[in-house]
């Protein structure tokens, strides 16, 4: 059993950089943690390329969490650069065979929008996933709360247990249709925790905000907040042999403090991470 905690991206915590460069960014940060969600994946398909160096720059144990692409999950507004469907899939496929072939694919992540809720036709789609990825560690993340409504939570938790597919659990606002609630449920030998912050107003408004990614991932939680989730994360890993947690709550670069605050109230200690620079005289004297 094993708890790895992290944070969504790698290029906007300032507090982990030795630097200001942009360069050793990634490097520096798996001086601190040994998980990362690689969320430019959702905007487009990141090159073999720019995988390779990812790789390189990062620990033997370092796993990346891959966010599914938008045009895989119904979030995309404008045309698919894609010609067809195989094609967009393949090409996403080809970029998970990187992570995979270098051992450092923790899982994907295949995050589904607020409108996209329990029917027939959407749990057939997460099916036709399922297949398209085979072979791949899948999370499905949830964001709306019609598949956690009376009866459909546990048949959510089943379908998801039944597929081999790992159930994600959410911290996050309840504001409404478009949020779901903390299940404290496993459904596979891997259990993923995102920690999205608890700012209600930011959620529920944030479409009217012209930078809305400022105002709904905007929270620090307190040490109280902490603790309770540290024990529900203890929970978790009874039932499974990984827990990765990520904190996405970063509007106001609270993510790597919360996260180092949540490390030492679950006393773990990261081996095998980069080897962190000294500053200037630092051990001198």
């Amino acid at each position: 059993m094993m708890i790895k905690i992290g944070l969504t991206g790698w290029s906007d915590h300032p507090s982990l950089y030795n630097t200001n460069s942009t360069k050793n960014k990634l490097f520096d940060y798996s001086g601190h943690f040994p998980i990362v969600e690689v969320d430019t994946s959702f905007y487009a398909i990141p090159s073999i390329k720019n995988i390779e160096k990812w790789v390189s720059e990062t620990p033997k144990d370092f796993r990346f969490i891959v966010k599914a692409y938008q045009g895989m999950t119904g979030h995309l507004r404008e045309d698919n650069p894609y010609e067809t469907i195989d094609e967009m899939f393949q090409a996403f496929r080809d970029c998970l065979m990187a992570f995979q072939k270098a051992n450092k694919l923790g899982m994907v992540l295949v995050q589904f929008p607020p409108w996209y809720d329990c029917t027939s036709k959407n749990v057939q789609y997460i099916r036709y996933v399922k297949e398209q990825l085979r072979g791949y560690p899948i999370a499905i993340e949830f964001r709306n709360q019609t598949w956690f409504h009376g009866i459909n939570r546990q048949r959510t938790i089943q379908f998801l247990k039944e597929n081999g597919l790992i159930h994600t659990v959410c911290d996050e606002p309840q504001a409404g249709i478009g949020s779901v609630p903390f299940v404290l449920e496993t459904t596979s030998n891997k259990a993923l925790v995102r920690i999205h912050g608890r700012n209600v107003y930011g959620w529920r408004n944030s479409g009217i905000h012209t930078n809305w990614r400022e105002v709904r991932f905007l929270y620090d939680y307190n040490e109280v907040e902490l603790i309770e989730l540290a024990d529900k994360i203890k929970q978790l890993e009874m039932k499974c042999e990984e827990v990765y947690v990520l904190f996405n709550n970063n509007s106001g670069h609270h993510a790597a403090s919360n996260a180092k605050q949540l490390q030492q109230i679950l006393n773990i200690r990261f081996e095998g991470l980069s080897p962190k620079q000294l500053n200037l005289f630092e051990g001198e004297f």
